[in-house]
C-alpha cells in the first residue's frame, strides 16, 4: 500500500474521531487529552539526532546543520500524526466553544457586581481657618572683610 494510502486513512480516522466529538464534547475533550499523553510519549521514546558517543563531546562529524535526514522512522511517523491531530483537536475544542458562547459575551459581565453607590458629600461648607504665615528669615550678611 503506497504511503499517501496511508497517510489518507489515518487523517480520514482523526477527522471522523473530531466529528464525532463535535457532536459529544467529552470525546473530543477526552480524545484530545489522550493525543496528548500519546504525542508526549512517543516524543520521549526517539533518540536524539546526536546520540552517539562523539555527539556527547560535542563532535558532529559529518552531520549537516540539521542532522542527517535519513528514512522517517515508525516513531517519526506516530510523531507527526499526533501533533497534527492534536492541533486538528485543538482548534476543534475552541470553536466548539466559541460557538456556545453568545457574541460579545464575557466572564466578567457574568460574574461582576456592580460598584456601590457612594453617599453624596454634606451640603454644608467647612470653615477654614486661616493658617499663620512664619516670619519671613533673612538671609546672613556675609562676614566683614579685612583691609
Amino acid at each position: 500500500m503506497p504511503i499517501q494510502v496511508k497517510w489518507a486513512i489515518s487523517f480520514l480516522v482523526g477527522a471522523g474521531l473530531i466529528f464525532l466529538g463535535w457532536k459529544v464534547p467529552l470525546l473530543l475533550t477526552s480524545i484530545h487529552v489522550l493525543l496528548c499523553f500519546l504525542l508526549i510519549i512517543v516524543v520521549l521514546l526517539q533518540s536524539g539526532k546526536a546520540a552517539d558517543l562523539a555527539g556527547a563531546f560535542g563532535g558532529a562529524g559529518s552531520q549537516t546543520a540539521f542532522g542527517p535526514r535519513g528514512a522517517a522512522t515508525f516513531l517519526s511517523q506516530a510523531t507527526t500524526w499526533c501533533a497534527v491531530m492534536f492541533m486538528l483537536t485543538s482548534l476543534a475544542l475552541v470553536l466548539r466553544q466559541d460557538k456556545a458562547l453568545p457574541a460579545g459575551s464575557s466572564i466578567l459581565q457574568q460574574f461582576s457586581k456592580p460598584a456601590p453607590k457612594q453617599q453624596p458629600a454634606p451640603a454644608t461648607p467647612v470653615p477654614q481657618t486661616p493658617t499663620p504665615q512664619p516670619p519671613a528669615q533673612q538671609a546672613p550678611s556675609p562676614p566683614p572683610t579685612k583691609p
